[in-house]
């Protein structure tokens, strides 16, 4: 069959024409699109206006924006329930079962099947909505919220965003009750929404007080925190009477756990909650069955708040069902498809890249995996080793730190010249092979048996053939080391909580890594000029400003936010971005090189965007595995705040300052070592030769101060998915910074 013959390229919405094939084949023997169509954007003729580009579209369909497979498939909800009736005893989702006396997990994953998953969802809403029904500590005459529960079985279907249901919040770690959780509240059109798992009790209260949620879906180790969360706010948290715990309660005192978790319960009943564990709910769905009440396109799906990079409240994102299915339907039209997939949750559940990727898992019929209870850095590469995942979504990063640790096995070894010259051989090798031509692999049978499978397996990627990369720009050099080290495909996206996440897309192979890929099929994208930055339409490289999009994947409104909704759309529906972005010339491909506000003026004039000068020191340092660069428009030079990795911090100490071993015994001796003055002039040195001329003179760093991970989520300088946050970075920093510049340039000898 031809592409027109399969595919609708006039003026539906739908990706598929009318057939009488089942929309589960057309996936499998039709998705994702041809590469050649979909990999690149296309003008539209006569677009273009004062001070905007042409509108682009997708190669593949230029003709109208597409909203959905099939007009049968117009909600998450139904997407999933085809995937039960095609996949029905295939592995759902899969998870270490956690001895909770002990606590230990087991030694191998244990799955459950669509149809189980289905079932246990059924129940569970069932329950769900009973319990909350004939809750004690309802209170219809004074919160909306509690009304709604009573009136939901009538009033379900007439919901969307302007009048939505009440709001069910998700708090926890990924793990697979959190999926349960969310595909519950859509069989049964319960919106919700979701907290960070390492939020902080003001941002959480602001959450649940702005949604006037009644009921929160958490994990054991946080119930007591939404209890003294109530404690603390008890007039704007009233309406919180439930919590279910995701974790079994022991109730019959039949564990040591049992005096703890009756606490527990006694705990939030005098703090009139009702606190039940998901078993619980899910024996008395058995009980009394209610069916689902399925959601319709405009049945609010999420507020997803956003992760918030400047310290301020949070915005709510307004995501319907029909923008979660336009979300899925991009990434069905353009990731790879394999079969019998296995995908690896790792980025938070309570962050859209996330939930985009796992709907889209669950969709067509792959298995989605789950780090164990209670994991660490460590146990994550053992979770990886034992499930073997095929894909799986991370940030920039982590993936820095995955090419400093290869590099400093290989290619950068301090303690074996033979690996060193090995290694750079066979990545060199590989890194030219995969920039022939768009698609190529680089495979090699020999260095990939005998030089590279060793490290796919030491990172848990056996069976890995690509990873994605999002949430914030990433160095062209990373993703050429890492998917010649690796052996995989590496493509990288972009989107935005308004967006429910990406929009656009690499593919796995991309001869020449740095974009962003083609616009999707879901969503259409311009640019305003911003000649005050230097960025203009006429660049011979192809048009730069701010991004625009319009579509239907875009979001509508922020909830209860009006003011901010006004100052994010233009008259004619553009959702403004705030990221200045490249359009290429010949193949329409999206780059992100900028925010409209990410920049600071230093004091003769320069303007300096920080994350490009991080990313070019992270991906040139391997001892580097954090990077905050700080610039001051009364000050002529950059300032950093370096996060360095321990072992590396003492080999740079004995190899290059010629510091005593005996010195470096402990944590404390390290650090105190490498923050003396003449240690960071020659570390100051060592990562600006290392960046060398990919940075101007006035990008590079003149001073530093070090640690070995400055950039944690318990100090909020970074949000949950290791987003910088730098208004409150400057200030959590601000003695380290003034030191840095009454102490001057570390800088010796000529310019750099």
């Amino acid at each position: 069959m031809t592409f027109e013959d399969v595919f609708d390229n006039g003026d539906s919405p739908y990706v598929f024409k009318p057939s009488n094939i089942p929309v589960s084949q057309l996936i499998r023997d039709h998705l994702p699109l041809p590469e050649k169509l979909f990999k690149d954007s296309v003008p539209l003729p006569g677009t273009e206006k004062e001070g905007y580009s042409a509108i682009f579209r997708n190669k593949a369909f230029p003709a109208h924006l597409k909203e959905a497979l099939i007009p049968d498939l117009d909600t998450y909800y139904k997407l999933f329930k085809n995937a039960v009736q095609s996949f029905g005893d295939k592995e759902c989702l899969a998870y270490r079962e956690y001895d909770y006396v002990n606590k230990k997990s087991a030694d191998g994953y244990s799955c459950l099947s669509y149809r189980e998953v289905d079932d246990m969802k059924q129940k569970y809403g069932s329950g769900f909505l009973y319990l909350l029904q004939n809750n004690p500590y309802k209170n219809i005459e004074k919160f909306v919220s509690h009304q709604k529960i009573d009136n939901h079985v009538r009033d379900y279907n007439n919901y969307d965003i302007s009048d939505i249901s009440f709001v069910a919040t998700l708090y926890s770690a990924n793990r697979m009750e959190w999926v349960l959780s969310d595909l519950m509240c859509t069989a049964y059109s319960i919106t919700n929404t979701a907290l960070y798992d390492t939020l902080g009790a003001d941002t959480s209260e602001y959450i649940l007080h702005t949604t006037q949620s009644p009921v929160v879906i958490t994990s054991r180790e946080h119930v007591l925190d939404i209890i003294k969360l109530k404690e603390k706010y008890p007039e704007k948290l009233e309406h919180v009477i439930s919590i279910v715990c995701l974790d079994p309660l022991d109730m019959k005192n039949e564990t040591v756990l049992g005096s703890e978790d009756r606490a527990l319960v006694a705990a939030a009943k005098s703090h009139r909650i009702a606190l039940v564990d998901i078993n619980q709910v899910i024996k008395v769905g058995e009980i009394f069955p209610t069916p689902e009440l399925p959601p319709n396109p405009e049945t609010l799906y999420t507020i997803s708040f956003t992760s918030g990079t400047t310290g301020a409240n949070p915005k709510g994102v307004l995501l319907s069902q029909k923008i979660c299915t336009a979300g899925v339907t991009f990434v069905l039209t353009q990731l790879p498809r394999i079969s019998n997939a296995r995908s690896f949750s790792f980025l938070p559940l309570a962050h859209i890249f996330e939930r985009q990727v796992c709907a889209f898992s669950l969709s067509c019929g792959n298995c989605v995996g789950f780090p164990q209870l209670g994991g660490t850095p460590l146990s994550l590469i053992e979770d990886l080793k034992l499930f073997k995942p095929n894909y799986m979504c991370n940030v920039p990063r982590v993936f820095t730190k995955y090419e400093a640790a290869i590099k400093n096995s290989t290619i950068d070894n301090p303690n074996s010249a033979f690996k060193r010259a090995v290694f750079d051989k066979v990545i060199n090798s590989k890194i030219e092979a995969q920039e022939k031509y768009d698609g190529a692999d680089g495979s090699h049978a020999v260095y990939d048996r005998l030089f590279l499978s060793a490290i796919r397996k030491a990172f848990g990627f056996d069976n890995m053939q690509f990873v994605v990369t999002g949430s914030a720009p990433i160095s062209p050099s990373t993703v050429k080391f890492l998917k010649a080290s690796l052996c995989i495909g590496m493509p990288q996206g972009y989107g935005s909580t308004e967006s429910f996440a990406g929009f656009a897309i690499g593919i796995p192979h991309e001869a020449n890594p740095g974009s962003c890929g083609s616009v999707g099929v879901t969503t259409e994208m311009k640019l305003r000029e911003l000649p005050s930055m230097g960025y203009k339409l006429d660049d011979p490289e192809g048009p730069r400003g701010e991004l625009l999009l319009r579509g239907p994947q875009i979001f509508k409104q922020y909830f209860h936010n009006e003011e901010e909704t006004k100052k994010s759309f233009d008259d004619e529906g553009w959702f403004h971005t705030g990221d200045v972005a490249r359009i290429s010339k010949e193949k329409g491909r999206l780059f992100i090189i900028d925010r409209v506000k990410n920049f600071f003026k230093l004091s003769q004039g320069e303007y300096v965007t920080p994350e490009k000068v991080e990313n070019k020191y992270l991906s040139s340092s391997s001892i580097l595995n954090q990077l905050y660069a700080h610039g001051d428009s009364l000050r002529h030079f950059l300032v950093g705040i370096v996060g360095i990795d321990p072992e590396g911090a003492v080999s740079f100490l004995v190899d290059k300052c010629k510091v005593s071993r005996s010195k470096l015994s402990s944590q404390e001796q390290i650090l105190t070592e490498i923050n003396k003055k003449e240690n960071r002039e020659i570390l100051v040195s060592y990562l600006n030769s290392r960046v060398g001329n990919q940075l101007s003179g006035f990008e590079k760093l003149h001073n530093v101060y070090v640690e070995f991970e400055p950039l944690r989520l318990d100090r909020d300088v970074v949000t949950a998915t290791q987003k910088l946050k730098r208004p409150v970075a400057v200030k959590f920093f601000k003695s380290q910074i003034d030191a840095m510049y009454d102490e001057g340039s570390l800088v010796k000898g000529p310019k750099l």
